[in-house]
């Protein structure tokens, strides 16, 4: 099985610690680029751009990393509703060209209905499932047959087109992967039916095997087969001591008025997969290690405050790979990472976990040069470092 490892752009703030503007920083143009270029250079497959109210635009982010970047794929957040099927797809194929074929496509129905309000959105959680696999078959269908420009008409309980074409095709045939996550029954039906990958975030490997097999059955109904990923975040140190106190230190700065107002927020939102991550925290109720340690090294604190994805691998380099071998186990390609601050973690995890991780992956990094018997500052101006033993 192939491998693929993502890092994460945060388009909507990073930091040192979480629930605090202590050691904040700004996403601006420039730190992004940092970080992108950091990822394309280390040999990440590629990075996640967030969408939402909290977020920079995606798309416009994104495109400004194009040129910065060599190899690094784009994952951006598409919101139905937000955007018309066809002009989506002139998006799409606009950045696919533009970026050679780097782009994939991370299909978001959102799960926060008073932000959908707030962007003119005004459709219950069934519906919005029901809008965005009419908005999935219209895209598919133009950005599919761009080579001949056939007018195409699709006539739906929500989305209707007449006439939709799109004259300047992409540069992946049929058309750039679709990615999508979602735990309900009606995204899961979605997901069989219309996507190419499905995306899970980081529950423990009992609740991610459910939800693999569920899809993975709906989908052979429908004679098609889909790829899996996982969105984690991720805290590694050279030992595990260090790195449960570098976790202990990310929350260790919100204040329980801050948790609670998060806490309040998720259990109004109606998103089955914010209810599971809420769950494996205990709606915030305890910060212990003992109570967040949902599974070995698979820590829960993150989603105190933070929406959506909201559990972290924590370890040593060792730990976090096997765990990392444990969802591959289950049919998980790719895996999707994020650390605060994102810069510096981007490298961390590089250096002490890429090394550990299959041959498939090891033999994509650029040079090889994280195995290189030329890294390193050159001792007393005159020996070269020799590769560890370990």
């Amino acid at each position: 099985m192939s491998l693929n490892i993502f890092w994460f752009i945060p388009t909507q703030g990073d930091g040192r610690y979480l629930g605090t503007s202590a050691g904040a920083r700004q996403v601006n143009a420039e730190y992004a680029t940092q970080i992108a270029v950091a990822a394309d250079t280390l040999g990440y497959d590629g990075v996640l751009l967030p969408t939402g109210r909290s977020c920079e635009d995606p798309w416009v982010v994104a495109a400004s990393l194009i040129n910065a970047t060599k190899n690094l794929k784009f994952l951006i957040a598409l919101r139905p509703g937000l955007v018309a099927p066809s002009v989506a797809a002139r998006m799409a194929a606009s950045f696919d060209r533009l970026s050679k074929g780097r782009l994939r496509v991370n299909l978001v129905t959102g799960g926060d209905q008073s932000e959908l309000e707030g962007d003119g959105l005004f459709l219950d959680h069934e519906t919005r499932y029901e809008a965005s696999t009419e908005f999935l078959r219209i895209w598919r269908e133009i950005i599919s047959h761009s080579h001949d420009a056939m007018p195409f008409d699709y006539t739906g309980q929500h989305l209707s087109v007449k006439g939709a074409k799109l004259l300047y095709p992409s540069v992946q045939r049929p058309y750039p992967p679709v990615w999508f996550g979602g735990s309900s029954d009606a995204a899961q039906d979605l997901a069989a039916e219309q996507v190419d990958a499905y995306l899970t975030w980081g529950e423990p490997p009992a609740g991610v095997a459910e939800k693999i097999a569920s899809v993975r059955a709906r989908a052979k109904e429908k004679g098609r087969e889909l790829k899996f990923g996982i969105r984690l975040h991720v805290i590694v140190r050279e030992t595990e001591e260090a790195a449960w106190a570098a976790a202990d230190a990310l929350i260790s700065r919100v204040d329980d008025e801050t948790v609670a107002r998060a806490q309040a927020k998720f259990a109004n939102m109606d998103s089955v997969g914010q209810q599971r991550m809420a769950a494996l925290h205990g709606k915030g109720k305890s910060r212990t290690r003992a109570d967040l340690e949902v599974s070995p090294n698979l820590w829960a604190g993150v989603g105190l405050v933070r929406g959506g994805a909201g559990t972290a691998l924590v370890g040593d380099p060792e730990q976090v790979a096997a765990r990392m071998q444990e969802y591959v186990d289950l049919g998980i390609d790719t895996f999707i990472l994020s650390g605060y601050p994102h810069l510096e973690e981007a490298y961390r995890f590089a250096e002490l976990v890429f090394p550990l991780l299959p041959r498939s992956v090891q033999e994509k990094l650029p040079g090889r040069i994280l195995s290189s018997p030329f890294g390193g500052e050159v001792i007393a101006n005159h020996f070269v470092p020799q590769v560890s033993a370990s």
